[in-house]
């Protein structure tokens, strides 16, 4: 039989600081071994007053943050755990958690001891112990990756390419977070379904990641007609319209070019680029991104 190192700690995978440049653009992202503590951390951390919003996506929990710090008012059974300080320390995010109990094990054990971090401190914790620990995360932006139009009638898919690629070129600097599928207008050029992907990376090197990115879409694509598109920024809301027309009907071509947004770079311009912009920001927002918006469901 199998020892167990230590029965009373779980430790997180890895824990994912994505920021931007403006104060309350924070989020920090959890990936969790243990699904049942998870969400019982979301249930309770997102009554502390730094957390926006809690939310669960594939393997993680994501926390968006104010930064600050604040003495949390813990009880037993109502609010044993939560998030209590928040603040940029140069190129990392320093968080503190505090718990009571089991609370106190997942904020100082199991944080505690997550892959990511630069370093942490942590309270002794187990039994009916207040707990609590600081972890200093690496600072990272938000990398996301459009791709239309990479396969043929004959061959290839362009939901498993993009997968494929962005799990070839993650590293410990490039993390990936998301992968979604966009459902499109299905135009009458269409290889079948019409969809866009969009891929999400948590990055240190965001140009790099996009060099090595399209150099393999360019290697292993089948179309001639593929589009990459590439957003480095916090929130990509300013291209929600752009792609809620493209969902709703064909777009001109020429109507990807007129975009102006510092933050988007068209990296391979075929007829797809109008697909992979458009995915861009229905990432991890997954309902709105598979509907079918073509007015006759």
């Amino acid at each position: 039989m199998a020892n167990i190192s230590d029965p009373y700690t779980v430790p997180y995978r890895r824990l994912v600081a994505v920021a931007g440049d403006a104060p309350d653009e924070v989020e920090l992202v959890e990936f969790y071994d243990c699904l049942g503590g998870a969400m019982w951390s979301r249930h309770h951390y997102r009554q502390s007053p730094l957390v926006r919003e809690a939310r669960c996506v594939g393997p993680t929990i994501r926390y968006l943050l104010s930064e600050g710090s604040v003495d949390l008012a813990l009880e037993g059974s109502r609010f044993p755990a939560g998030i209590a300080g928040v603040e940029r320390c140069g190129d990392e995010l320093a968080v503190t958690y505090v718990g009571l109990g089991g609370g106190g094990v997942g904020a100082a054990g199991s944080r505690s001891r997550a892959g990511g971090l630069a370093r942490a401190e942590a309270d002794p914790c187990g039994g009916g112990k207040k707990a609590g620990a600081t972890v200093w995360v690496p600072l990272r932006r938000r990398v996301l990756i459009g791709v239309d139009d990479t396969d043929t009638p004959e061959a290839g898919a362009t939901w498993t390419l993009a997968h494929n690629v962005a799990r070839a070129v993650e590293s410990d600097d490039d993390v990936y977070l998301s992968h979604t599928i966009v459902q499109l207008y299905p135009v009458r050029f269409r290889t079948k379904n019409c969809v866009g992907i969009v891929v999400e990376f948590a990055s240190r090197n965001p140009a790099a990641l996009a060099d090595r990115f399209q150099s393999l879409l360019k290697e292993y694509t089948l179309s001639d007609e593929t589009g990459m598109a590439v957003y480095t920024g916090f929130d990509p809301y300013p291209l929600r319209p752009f792609g809620e027309r493209v969902k709703r009907g064909e777009v001109d071509p020429d109507d990807v070019n007129r975009l102006r947004d510092p933050c988007l770079e068209l990296r391979m311009t075929g007829r797809g680029a109008v697909g992979a912009v458009a995915a861009i920001p229905f990432y991890t927002d997954y309902e709105e991104a598979l509907a079918l918006w073509d007015g006759q469901t």
